[in-house]
């Protein structure tokens, strides 16, 4: 099995300071082969220094250092070596650039493994925005895979900013129009997890006013096609959850699947 984890760590909003201890100490329980983070503090703290050091992952990071204006990261953490990596920035409309993609290519027990995180626009009237994102991140997957369906299948994983039933999710898990031909995505949560398994809750402390809480924005998906049953989910849950000392480490919870290999 392949274990791969999701969450929004919400940078340094609410009370940050507190909620770092709880967000690690989250994480090095969860030991998860493979963990996409958004909203990562790259500037004080530096979550991903401490990814690498305190918890012994390989990290990639998007927006690198040149173009990180805000010290906020989509991140891939890996238990094994990222051979190589990179970003692309998303359309984001009018808004200066800022949404991204990122890629690993990481040194996988079954082989090179191709994972891809990425954080996509927020707004309740953004889903035809959303789509776009999602039509730019399928073509970069198709077009790194090329032929090989053999291989293990394309790993995607982020803060989708949707819900299952969306026009977005529906059109990456197959159930409408695929954004790129013969390419769509498997929806670890729908096939494995037990109930609505929202991940934006308003049993979270920190979404108590929230305009529309109860929603499962956070995925961890596996490509399509694939040779079985590499890449099926086996199981999923949330995490996060429970408070650390009496702190909930995030405003989102997490999900963690595990893949078959």
């Amino acid at each position: 099995m392949i274990c791969v984890a999701t969450w929004n760590l919400w940078c340094r909003h609410g009370n940050w300071q507190e909620r770092q201890p709880a967000i690690f100490s989250t994480l090095a329980a969860l030991d998860a082969d493979i963990v996409g983070l958004q909203e990562a503090s790259t500037k004080d703290p530096d979550q991903v220094a401490q990814l690498r050091s305190e918890l012994g992952y390989h990290a990639a990071v998007s927006p690198d250092k040149e173009h990180d204006r805000w010290g906020i990261a989509n991140v891939i953490a890996s238990r094994w070596p990222i051979i190589s990596h990179g970003w692309e920035y998303l359309d984001v409309g009018d808004m200066p650039p800022h949404r991204t993609v990122l890629w690993a290519r990481i040194n996988a027990p079954v082989g090179d493994l191709m994972v891809y995180c990425t954080h996509l626009s927020h707004g309740f009237d953004n889903s035809e925005l959303r789509q776009r994102q999602l039509a730019e991140i399928c073509e970069l997957i198709v077009a790194q895979r090329g032929e090989d369906s053999d291989s293990y299948p394309p790993i995607l994983i982020g803060d989708l900013n949707a819900v299952p039933e969306s026009d977005e999710i529906r059109r990456l898990t197959g159930l409408g129009p695929a954004y790129v031909a013969r390419f769509v995505t498997t929806d670890a949560w729908a096939q494995r997890g037990e109930g609505v398994g929202a991940t934006y809750s308003s049993n979270n402390p920190y979404v108590l006013d929230s305009a529309w809480p109860e929603r499962r924005l956070d995925y961890v998906m596996s490509g399509w096609p694939r040779s079985r049953p590499k890449g099926n989910p086996v199981s999923a849950e949330r995490f996060g959850i429970e408070p650390v000392n009496g702190v909930v480490a995030s405003d989102h919870y997490g999900v963690i699947a595990e893949l078959a290999t």
